[in-house]
């Protein structure tokens, strides 16, 4: 596996165990909204797919532009924000889609839309749970399995970790540790949270992201974002958060961990482990994918 400069891994294998069946939606469903990063309108579509062909972003306003497939294959960035596909062909910002599909267990999925990112709604995932809710779940004969973690598995860079346990269970748990350091305005928080569809959408769903002042200053200086008001997203500054309520005590916690069920979701699998982060970010959650697919073929899955 090829890592970022710096990137430490270390790798157990990943037994194959139990199965369930796959899920598709069983209708398709429409939502709309303002991207984040660009300010444009953009229309999203869910729609259902056949067995085995997972989640497939399709960018509808591009002539013949070809499928993208949500698998760390596809990853071209990782700056602030998850990127898939290359060129003009790309989508950005996916985690937040990737989440809700995984977090509700929609593995089969294609995505279309007119726009080079989602809408960004309110910077959560809780508009997508609520559309993919309405769409309701089909079934499907073709079993998805899971992988359990019988040894950890590490990726680490920059005085940040990222690393995936054994447990006790048949689901994923995922803890966060967040810590900006002293003199911060967002105090040391973390969270831990069970991975089930209803846990998702009753305790992470309706976390937003989150930037500081500074941050946001640089990215509207740079062209992101420059239709974003402080009210519309989580912005902290010296002083606090600016001109905003947390949903949650540890909403910044929270949303990271939304973040990692979306970014880990491109490894395709379905994991029975704990996650533990500490200051991880989208660079580390798409190691962590990277290195949890290749452990998945050497166990000699079929991807």
């Amino acid at each position: 596996m090829q890592t970022t400069p710096g990137t430490r891994v270390e790798a157990a294998e990943l037994p194959r165990t139990g199965r369930r069946r796959q899920r598709t939606l069983a209708r398709p469903t429409l939502i709309q909204g303002v991207g984040m990063v660009t300010g444009s309108r953009v229309n999203l579509r869910f729609c259902p797919a056949p067995p085995d062909s997972g989640i497939v972003f399709q960018r509808t306003d591009l002539r013949d532009a070809a499928p993208i497939q949500a698998r760390v294959e596809s990853v071209t960035g990782t700056a602030r924000r998850t990127t898939l596909g290359s060129g003009p062909n790309q989508v950005t910002l996916v985690e937040h889609v990737l989440a809700a599909l995984a977090g509700m267990r929609i593995d089969n999925c294609t995505v279309e839309l007119d726009g080079p990112e989602p809408p960004g709604l309110d910077g959560s995932s809780e508009g997508y749970v609520e559309n993919l809710l309405t769409a309701g779940v089909a079934l499907q004969h073709t079993a998805k399995q899971t992988f359990v973690v019988r040894e950890p598995v590490t990726v680490s860079q920059g005085g940040a970790t990222l690393s995936i346990y054994p447990r006790d269970g048949e689901d994923l748990v995922i803890s966060y540790l967040l810590d900006y350091g002293p003199g911060s305005p967002i105090m040391p928080q973390s969270h831990t949270e069970i991975i089930t569809p209803d846990r998702f959408r009753q305790e992470l769903a309706r976390c937003r992201t989150f930037v500081l002042e500074h941050e946001a200053v640089e990215l509207q200086r740079r062209g992101i974002g420059r239709h974003l008001k402080t009210s519309e997203l989580l912005v902290f500054g010296p002083k606090g958060l600016i001109d905003n309520r947390l949903r949650f005590p540890d909403e910044p916690a929270r949303h990271k961990i939304l973040d990692i069920v979306g970014d880990l979701a491109l490894s395709g699998l379905e994991l029975t482990g704990h996650v533990v982060a500490y200051r991880s970010g989208h660079p580390l959650n798409v190691e962590l994918a990277k290195e949890l697919t290749r452990l998945a073929r050497r166990a000699g899955a079929d991807w």
